[in-house]
């Protein structure tokens, strides 16, 4: 299981008073390792503690609505309660825990609706910030309901309601109970896109029972990387992979050619940057940044997208402290001719944002947090820059790394360093451009292999198209 969303769920709250028994301990200078627990006895542990945590959910449920992390109108959905009736006919589940799993999946959920026209697709995620983006992206036989939180009395409701003739889920949240009734009623499922970091895979070994009757309910396992699939091997999975990373089959990011143009205008041929997904701390090195070019590139613009749009007051005073003209979009500004850092705080615009900037830093790699996907920048022709911490997007980065086609900063300074490399040399900036380009073009096909591989568990098609 996953950190995130979970941390915050009546789940997690009884997790982890278990999750205790299996971490490492540290006493004086000895690492203390607990020995592997009994599968059935975590279980046990498990399926009691989120039963008896079922009134303590909506006391939960509360606190995360009033963080904006509950969509109130959907509440019922979280306890197993649907919003929409069962469509007729075949229905495949795809789970994608948060935003970037469910981007990464829509070209496959294209794929299975071509496939079989009869098909129908329900998509669960477990954050509000990705039921808001891809609510509205889903095709017309596609619907979109909150996972629900892994009670069993929940997840008996939900699977009763939809009942589900194939199960995909994507990368590797786990929850025992869901799987468990999943594996029980005898519906065919895969894990795809899946990745295990080693923090997760320590810790699963401790307990090889559990982990391996969990991963016993899916028929296929499709690792993105070679250290996950052999992870996934070592816990007892029907891993046949890698396959590959299915971001790299994903369609570019769309822009709204009504919130482009305007922006076009307002940035002009000025010199301009964006940082992506940045996280508290990544800001304040950007504008440092700026603060050091500045000089030697009249009319600079840094854009930063936060990960957080939350945080965008913060981020523009922080700016304004420091003596930077900064707006913010999601006040409605656009550029001036004197802002300095555009701070732009909305969902759902990284597409638009992304075709201003021909040099684009991808955040949450210069702080602890494993970087974000570097992808979609590469795929609108940017020159892309990223910091020592992208292991979750490690094989990726890999892949531009061995083709001399991304620069890793090492800090702030480094990242200055890189953006006036790149300003004063757009010869090498469109090298690198086009040499990360040439890598999502050799990875497209993974969509391909992914659907070959699940051909067997997909249910038998009456029209369309073959996989």
């Amino acid at each position: 299981m996953r950190d995130g969303y979970a941390t915050t769920t009546a789940l997690h709250l009884a997790a982890r008073h278990f999750h205790a028994h299996f971490r490492d301990r540290v006493d004086g200078d000895r690492t203390i390792r607990p020995q592997a627990l009994d599968g059935a006895m975590f279980y046990r542990l498990y399926r009691g503690l989120t039963t008896l945590a079922g009134p303590l959910v909506p006391v939960l449920l509360d606190r995360r609505q009033a963080a904006d992390k509950e969509d109130p109108g959907r509440r019922g959905e979280r306890l197993g309660v649907p919003s929409h009736p069962r469509p007729p006919g075949r229905l495949a589940w795809l789970h994608a825990a948060s935003v970037g799993e469910a981007l990464s999946v829509q070209v496959l959920v294209g794929r299975l609706l071509a496939h079989d026209a009869d098909l129908r697709i329900l998509l669960t995620t477990g954050t509000v910030t990705s039921a808001r983006l891809i609510g509205g992206r889903l095709p017309a036989r596609a619907v979109h309901q909150y996972i629900p939180v892994d009670r069993m009395a929940y997840v008996r409701r939900f699977l009763d309601h939809w009942r589900p003739d194939l199960v995909l889920w994507v990368e590797s949240e786990l929850w025992p109970n869901l799987l468990t009734e999943i594996a029980r009623r005898g519906i065919p499922a895969a894990i795809v896109n899946a990745r295990l970091s080693a923090r997760t895979f320590a810790r699963w070994r401790r307990l090889p029972g559990m982990i391996r009757t969990l991963l016993a309910t899916f028929a296929t396992v499709l690792p993105w990387d070679d250290e996950s699939a052999a992870r996934f091997r070592a816990l007892g999975a029907a891993a046949i992979g890698p396959v590959g990373n299915l971001k790299f089959s994903a369609d570019p990011p769309a822009a709204d050619a009504a919130a482009l143009a305007p922006l076009r205008g307002a940035v002009g041929d000025r010199p301009v940057w964006l940082a992506a997904s940045t996280h508290d701390g990544e800001e304040a090195l950007c504008a440092a940044a700026h603060q050091a070019l500045a000089p030697a590139l009249p009319g600079l613009l840094t854009v930063i997208v936060p990960r957080h749009p939350a945080r965008g007051p913060a981020i523009a005073d922080m700016a304004t402290t420091r003596g930077l003209a900064a707006a913010r979009r999601g006040a409605g500004a656009l550029p001036a001719a004197d802002t300095a850092v555009y701070v732009a705080d909305t969902m759902g615009e990284m597409g638009t944002l992304l075709r201003l900037a021909p040099i684009v830093f991808v955040g949450g790699s210069l702080v602890p947090h494993g970087g974000h996907n570097p992808v979609e920048p590469v795929q609108l022709d940017s020159a892309v820059l990223y910091g020592p911490h992208m292991t979750n997007f490690s094989e990726i980065t890999a892949q531009l790394a061995a083709a001399d086609a991304a620069l890793q900063v090492a800090d702030g300074d480094g990242l200055t360093a890189a953006l006036r490399r790149l300003f004063t040399d757009p010869a090498e900036r469109d090298r690198l451009a086009a040499a990360a380009a040439a890598v999502a073009a050799r990875n497209r096909g993974v969509v391909d292999a992914v659907m070959a591989t699940l051909r067997p568990l997909l249910p038998p098609a009456r029209t369309g198209e073959a996989a």
